[in-house]
C-alpha cells in the first residue's frame, strides 16, 4: 500500500483556458499551511483565489450538498497530474479516504459507517444515464460524476489539515476557529447554501465539545488542584467542601473526553466535508448510558446547591475569597468565574439538543442522519425533563437556607426548628400583608410568609446594610398546630399612596383589592389567629392548596416516624355522666387514675400476667390489657392515685378514706377472680389520712431506697412525710407461704419529723439522689432522708440572683414569676430542666439559669408532663407535645380531647405511660379511653452472618 501511486485529480478545462505560467512542485497550497505561526487562514485562500486561473475553475464548478452521501473510495495527494499533455489545475478535495490517515482511530467500535453511494449504485434513468447524486446542481454541470467531482476537488485536503489539528489542539487563535476559515473559498463555492450551513453547525458542535471539556479541565487544574495544596479551606472540611462543590464534575469530563476524541478522529477523517456526526454521538451516549444519565442527574440535581456551599464559602472566608481572586488571574479564564465553569454541564446538555435540532434541520430527507438524531434529541430531552424537579428541589434548599441565615428571633425564646435536617425544605413563600390596630387606626404591615414543611413563619423583611433580615414577628406555627379557616371571604380594599403624577398626585391614595384568608393556632384558636392578604384570588388560592397540602403531608410523615405509639388499652367501658340533672348511676366513672403492673410472684395463677389497674369515681377495677370488661376489686370513695411497688409487694391507693397499702399478690388475685374483695381488704394497712388529709403522694425509687412521700394538709400550711420501705424480717416469703398477712412482712420508717411547706405546694417531683417540692415560687430542693436538715438552708431554684443587671435573666424571672412549676429533669450535660406550665428553662448544677437565661415555650397549656429517656412529653387538654430534653425540638404532636396523664411515678423507669382521653360522647354520657404510649424504636435491617452451610439447602 505504501507504493501505490496515489490517484489524480481530473477536470476538463474548457475552451480558451490558458496553463499557469511557471508551474512547480512546490507550489502546492500546502506550503502556505507550513508556514511559521501566526498565520492568518483567510489570507491563505485570499492568495489561491487571486490566481488567475482560480476564475476559471470556480466558473466549472458546480453547487453541491452531501445530505445524501457519494463520499469516494480514496483521494488524490497530489495537486498535479500529467494526463495526454494536459496541466489539471488543483479543485477543491471534499474527503479524506480512511486509509489516508496515518493515525489509528482510538474507539474502533465507532468506525465510520459505510455511506449509501459506497454500497449502492447509483439508480439509472430510463435514457441510460446514471443519477447524479442528490450533493450535485446538475442545473450546473449535468454530466458531472460523484467521482469525477470527488477527485478534482481532492486536493484542497491537505492545505486545511495543518489548520485543522491546530484548531483540536486548540493553539489557533479563536477568531480562525470557524468552518469557513479552515476551507478554501473554491469548496465553500461548489457547495449549495444550505450545506454549507450543515456544515458550520455540524463544525459548530464539535468546537462547542472541544471548549467543553477544556473548561471541564480548567476547573481541575486552576481551582481543585490548588484548593488541596494551598488549603484555604480548613483541613477537617476540606474534602467535604470539595466534594459539594465540584460533585462528579471528573466522571462528566471523562465521559466528554471520549466522545471529543471520538468526534476528533471523524472530522481528520472526513474533513472538510464531514458527512456525519451523529452516529458518534449516539454510540458515545448508548455505550454508557446509565452511567451518562446518572452523573448528569446527580450533578445538575446537585448544582444549586454546590453553587450555594461556593457563595456561603466565599463570603465568611477571607482566605477563600483571596485564592478566588488569585485563580481569576489566570488568562486561561477568560474574566469568567468558578460559577460559570460550574454551571458547563447544566446548560450543555441543552444546549446540544438545540444544536441538533438545528443540524436535523438543515438535513436532507433521505440522509441516514433522519433516523439517527431524533433518537439522540430523544435521550437529551428525556435526561433534561427528569432533572428539572430535582434542580427545583436543591434551588428550594438553597431558598430554604437563605431564609434560615436571615432569621432574626425575639430575644431570649430558644426556638429549635430543626432548620438543618437533611429532609428541611421551603414549600412556598412570598410577600402578604396583615392588618393590626393601633392607636391612629387600623395600620397595615408588609410581611414575608414562608411555609416550610414543619411550620409556618410570619417575618418583616428588614434591610440592613444591603442585607435583607427577616425578624420573626410572631412565634413559628408548626404544622401539626396549623389550622384553615376562612379562604373564600369577599375581597376588602387597601389605601396606597400613588406613586406617578404631579406633586399633588402624591397625597392622594388609591385602593387597591386584596384577598383576605384566616389561619389560627389549634391551641389557642383566639389569642393566635391570624388574617392574611394576597394581592389577588390566584395568590389566595395557592397559598390555600400549599397550606393543605403541607399539613396533609406532615401528618403522614408524623404518622409513619412516631416517637411514641398510642396503643389504645380499653376504649369505652368507662363511662361517666356528662348531664348535672342525671347522676352516675351505674356508670363506673371518670378515670383518675392507673397503672400497668406485671406481677411475677407468689400464685402460679397470677405469676407474669400483666393487668391493668384502673382508679375511677366509683373503687378501682382490675383487667387484662385489651379486656373490654373490667372487675371491681375495691370499693373506694373517690381514688384519685395509684402507684404500685413490685420489689416490695405493695401497691398504695389515695381516696378519701386516706393513704393505704394492699398486698400486690392479693390485689392480682382478686383481679383474676381466684380471690374476694374481703381478701384483699385484709391485706390493708392505713399508712396516713386519718387524723389528716393526704393532698398527693409519689413512690418509687431513690438513691437505692424505695420511698413513699406524701404532703398532707395542715391548718394553715401544709406538711411533707418521707417514709422508706423496710424488711421487717430476713425471711423471703415464698409463694407458699404466702398469707393475707403478709404486707406485715414490711414496715415504713419515717425519716425525721413532718416538715412543714408552704401551702401553695402542688407536686413532688424527683432526681436520682434528692426531690423537689414544687410551689408557685420555685422548686424547693431537699434530702429526703434528712429532709428537716435541708429545711434550715433551703434551696429554691431557678436562682435570679443578679437579674437587676441582667436584662435577659430579669426576662426570664418575669416569665417564670406568673407561672406554675410542675417539676424537672436531670439533662446529660450537667444541667436540669425547670417545667413550667407555659415554659421550660435551663439552670446548671448551683441553680442559675443557664443558656444566656432562654427559654422554652410550650404550644400548649401543660397540666403535667413525663421524662422518657432523650424525650419530654407535655400533656395538656387537648395535645401531647414529645419534645428533645437537651434542645426543646418538638418532634411529635398527638391529638386527642380531654387528654390526662394518669400513672405516676418518682422516676421515668417506675412505670409505663399511660394516659386517658376522651373516646366518644353520646345521650349525656361520655366515655374514656385508655392509651398507652409505647416508645418506638428505629428500624434496622439485620445482618446476616456469612455462614457457608446457609444456603446449602437450596443448593447454592
Amino acid at each position: 500500500m505504501a507504493n501505490r501511486p496515489r490517484p489524480h485529480p481530473h477536470l476538463q478545462i474548457p475552451p480558451g483556458a490558458a496553463p499557469p505560467t511557471e508551474p512547480s512542485p512546490t507550489s502546492s497550497w500546502s506550503s502556505y499551511l507550513y508556514k511559521s505561526p501566526p498565520y492568518n487562514v483567510s489570507n491563505i485562500w485570499s492568495d489561491r483565489a487571486s490566481n488567475k486561473y482560480s476564475s476559471s475553475a470556480s466558473s466549472i464548478a458546480p453547487r453541491i450538498s452531501i445530505n445524501e452521501h457519494s463520499r469516494p473510495p480514496s483521494r488524490a495527494s497530489s495537486s498535479y497530474e500529467q494526463d495526454t499533455g494536459h496541466l489539471v489545475f488543483p479543485e477543491p478535495q471534499l474527503y479524506r479516504s480512511v486509509s489516508q490517515n496515518p493515525s489509528p482511530r482510538p474507539y474502533p467500535t465507532q468506525a465510520h459507517r459505510a455511506t449509501r453511494s459506497e454500497l449502492t449504485v447509483s439508480p439509472i434513468h430510463a435514457t441510460g444515464e446514471s443519477r447524479p447524486p442528490s450533493f450535485i446542481s446538475t442545473g450546473s454541470s449535468p454530466d458531472l460524476s460523484s467521482r469525477e467531482l470527488s477527485d478534482e476537488l481532492s486536493s484542497l485536503t491537505l492545505e486545511s489539515e495543518e489548520g485543522l489539528l491546530r484548531f483540536q489542539t486548540g493553539d489557533l487563535p479563536e477568531s480562525d476557529c470557524e468552518w469557513y476559515r479552515l476551507v478554501p473559498p473554491e469548496a465553500r463555492e461548489v457547495l449549495d447554501k444550505g450545506e454549507v450551513q450543515r456544515q458550520s453547525i455540524l463544525f459548530e458542535i464539535i468546537k462547542s465539545e472541544r471548549d467543553y471539556v477544556s473548561d471541564l479541565v480548567l476547573v481541575k487544574e486552576i481551582f481543585v488542584d490548588p484548593l488541596f495544596n494551598t488549603s484555604p479551606v480548613p483541613h477537617h472540611r476540606l474534602e467535604g467542601f470539595v466534594s459539594e462543590v465540584f460533585n462528579n464534575l471528573d466522571k462528566i469530563q471523562a465521559h466528554h473526553a471520549q466522545m471529543r476524541d471520538a468526534l476528533f478522529a471523524r472530522q481528520r477523517d472526513q474533513h472538510p466535508l464531514v458527512q456525519s456526526i451523529a452516529d458518534v454521538i449516539l454510540a458515545s451516549i448508548l455505550d454508557s448510558r446509565q452511567l451518562f444519565r446518572t452523573e448528569y442527574e446527580k450533578y445538575i440535581k446537585h448544582y444549586p446547591l454546590a453553587r450555594a456551599h461556593h457563595l456561603a464559602e466565599l463570603k465568611r472566608n477571607s482566605k477563600y475569597q483571596y485564592f478566588i481572586q488569585q485563580c481569576m488571574l489566570d488568562p486561561r479564564m477568560r474574566k469568567r468565574d468558578l460559577i460559570t465553569l460550574l454551571s458547563r454541564p447544566v446548560t450543555r446538555l441543552p444546549r446540544l439538543r438545540l444544536q441538533l435540532q438545528t443540524a436535523l434541520g438543515r438535513t436532507a430527507p433521505d440522509h441516514p442522519d433522519i433516523d439517527e438524531l431524533p433518537m439522540i434529541l430523544d435521550i437529551l430531552s428525556d435526561l433534561v425533563k427528569s432533572t428539572q424537579p430535582g434542580i427545583e428541589v436543591s434551588e428550594g434548599k438553597v431558598s430554604f437556607w437563605d431564609l434560615c441565615e436571615s432569621l432574626v428571633y425575639q430575644r431570649g425564646e430558644i426556638i429549635d426548628l430543626d432548620l438543618y435536617d437533611e429532609s428541611r425544605t421551603l414549600v412556598h413563600s412570598g410577600p402578604l400583608a396583615r392588618r393590626y390596630r393601633s392607636d391612629m387606626g387600623y395600620n397595615w404591615a408588609d410581611l414575608h410568609v414562608a411555609l416550610l414543611d414543619n411550620y409556618l413563619l410570619l417575618l418583616k423583611p428588614e434591610d440592613r446594610s444591603g442585607t435583607i433580615r427577616h425578624s420573626v414577628v410572631s412565634r413559628p406555627i408548626p404544622l401539626e398546630y396549623l389550622r384553615l379557616a376562612a379562604f373564600d371571604s369577599a375581597p376588602e380594599h387597601r389605601k396606597e399612596k400613588t406613586e406617578e403624577g404631579g406633586f399633588l398626585d402624591s397625597f392622594r391614595a388609591r385602593l387597591v383589592p386584596v384577598y383576605p384568608f384566616t389561619v389560627y393556632h389549634a391551641s389557642a384558636k383566639m389569642t393566635r389567629r391570624y388574617t392574611l392578604y394576597a394581592d389577588s384570588e390566584n395568590l389566595r388560592k395557592k397559598w390555600y392548596d400549599k397550606l393543605q397540602d403541607a399539613i396533609g403531608v406532615r401528618k403522614v410523615q408524623q404518622e409513619a416516624n412516631m416517637w411514641f405509639a398510642p396503643q389504645v388499652m380499653n376504649n369505652g367501658f368507662f363511662k361517666y355522666s356528662t348531664s348535672m340533672i342525671h347522676s352516675n348511676g351505674s356508670y363506673p366513672g371518670k378515670i383518675t387514675a392507673a397503672i400497668h403492673v406485671l406481677f411475677p410472684f407468689l400464685s402460679p395463677v397470677s405469676s407474669n400476667k400483666k393487668l391493668l389497674a384502673v382508679c375511677s369515681s366509683s373503687g378501682v377495677w382490675v383487667a387484662a390489657p385489651g379486656d373490654a370488661e373490667y372487675r371491681r376489686v375495691l370499693n373506694l370513695p373517690n381514688p384519685t392515685s395509684i402507684i404500685a411497688l413490685p420489689d416490695c409487694n405493695k401497691i398504695l391507693v389515695l381516696s378519701d378514706d386516706g393513704l393505704c397499702v394492699y398486698s400486690l399478690d392479693m390485689f392480682a388475685r382478686a383481679g383474676l377472680g381466684t380471690s374476694t374483695q374481703l381478701h384483699l381488704e385484709a391485706t390493708m394497712q392505713r399508712i396516713a389520712g386519718q387524723d389528716s388529709t393526704v393532698l398527693y403522694f409519689r413512690a418509687g425509687r431513690i438513691n437505692n431506697r424505695t420511698m413513699i412521700l406524701y404532703v398532707s394538709k395542715g391548718l394553715l400550711q401544709a406538711y411533707f412525710h418521707a417514709l422508706e420501705v423496710v424488711r421487717t424480717d430476713d425471711t423471703v416469703l415464698s409463694p407458699r407461704r404466702s398469707t393475707y398477712g403478709s404486707v406485715s412482712a414490711f414496715s415504713f420508717r419515717p425519716f425525721g419529723e413532718p416538715l412543714a411547706i408552704p401551702k401553695d405546694a402542688h407536686d413532688i417531683t424527683s432526681l436520682h439522689r434528692n426531690i423537689g417540692i414544687c410551689m408557685d415560687k420555685g422548686i424547693w430542693i431537699l434530702d429526703p432522708t434528712n429532709p428537716n436538715v435541708s429545711s434550715a438552708t433551703p434551696t429554691i431554684i431557678p436562682k435570679f440572683t443578679g437579674a437587676e443587671s441582667n436584662p435577659p435573666m430579669a426576662t426570664l424571672k418575669t416569665r417564670c414569676a406568673s407561672a406554675k412549676p410542675l417539676g424537672l429533669i436531670r439533662c446529660e450535660n450537667e444541667e436540669i430542666l425547670i417545667v413550667y406550665d407555659e415554659l421550660g428553662c435551663y439552670v446548671n448544677k448551683h441553680g442559675v439559669p443557664c443558656r444566656s437565661s432562654g427559654y422554652l415555650r410550650w404550644e400548649s397549656k401543660v397540666t403535667a408532663f413525663m421524662h422518657r429517656g432523650e424525650h419530654i412529653l407535655l400533656f395538656s387538654s387537648e395535645f401531647i407535645e414529645v419534645r428533645a430534653v437537651d434542645t426543646g425540638r418538638l418532634v411529635q404532636v398527638i391529638e386527642g380531647e380531654d387528654v390526662r396523664l394518669v400513672s405516676r411515678g418518682l422516676l421515668p423507669t417506675d412505670s409505663t405511660t399511660l394516659a386517658v382521653m376522651k373516646a366518644h360522647e353520646e345521650r349525656n354520657a361520655a366515655a374514656d379511653k385508655i392509651v398507652e404510649l409505647v416508645e418506638t424504636a428505629e428500624l434496622t435491617t439485620p445482618r446476616v452472618a456469612n455462614v457457608p452451610a446457609l444456603w446449602e439447602d437450596w443448593g447454592m
